[in-house]
């Protein structure tokens, strides 16, 4: 039959309103047997750059999907509409840079299209939430064995946005990197990828504060930095028992230094 059995979703549309729901309506409306995965609904708002992060941190995870994702501060302006096709699923969201680090995170661009079947709509298309009216019933399609040719027309993968390449330096027993998400418990990740730590000694500063590299929050003090390779495989720092992001005071986009005390 094809398809898939899953979509996901990723979001900056919160909780607290009906975004998120009608979204999933505007999927059983279309493929009422596929299942929906709410990875989150709680990037902040417009942060292209963390919904990014998110989603290529989670959809290895998750079994073969259509992953939509919808941060979306240029909706409806000239910026396109797209389906990502890739070895593990379909990706289906703005091309305003949020899909690409996903894509390739489940085994590189493959097929990409623009999303001009007007069919697939879902009525008058709102012009500010085409996440309900445009994303979610071109991904129930897709789910339900549509192909990505079926979608619309194709568009050569180089003429993708992509979001810049975080800063990252390494050098003779130091570190710099741009920040890249802070969770819930105040942890903060670093675009650095955990092999960068190999080359650290056990003792460091942090932006000035004292740290220990370790491999769990209990490596250190309660109330202590530990700079650490988390779940996904990046650079974090973290407070036994406490929040790291505020201890360093930053904020995603900001270049951390970690050095030898």
């Amino acid at each position: 039959m094809g398809g898939y059995g899953w979509i996901s979703l990723t979001t900056d549309y919160g909780t607290f309103d009906g975004f998120v729901a009608a979204c999933h309506g505007s999927i059983a409306r279309i493929a009422p047997k596929v299942r929906v995965i709410d990875v989150t609904h709680h990037v902040p708002p417009a942060d292209v750059p963390r919904g990014a992060a998110v989603l290529a941190q989670t959809a290895p995870y998750l079994p073969p999907s259509v992953h939509v994702a919808v941060v979306d501060p240029g909706v409806g302006t000239a910026r396109r509409g797209i389906a990502i096709g890739t070895a593990n699923g379909v990706l289906v969201g703005p091309d305003n840079g949020l899909l690409v680090a996903a894509a390739e995170a489940l085994g590189g661009i493959g097929e990409v299209v623009s999303l001009r079947n007007d069919d697939w709509f879902l009525g008058d298309v709102s012009r500010t939430f085409h996440g309900r009216d445009i994303f979610a019933p071109a991904a129930a399609h897709l789910a339900a064995g549509a192909t990505l040719a079926d979608a619309g027309p194709a568009i050569d993968p180089a003429s993708l946005v992509r979001l810049p390449d975080p800063v990252v330096a390494i050098g003779d027993g130091w570190l710099e990197a741009e920040v890249v998400t802070v969770d819930r418990f105040g942890n903060v990740q670093l675009a650095a990828s955990g092999a960068m730590l190999a080359g650290l000694p056990p003792n460091l500063t942090v932006c000035g504060v004292r740290a220990r590299l370790g491999a769990t929050f209990a490596d250190v003090q309660p109330g202590d930095l530990v700079v650490f390779e988390d779940s996904a495989g990046q650079v974090a720092i973290a407070v036994n028992g406490g929040r790291a992001v505020v201890v360093l005071s930053v904020r995603p986009g900001d270049v951390i230094r970690i050095a030898e005390r």
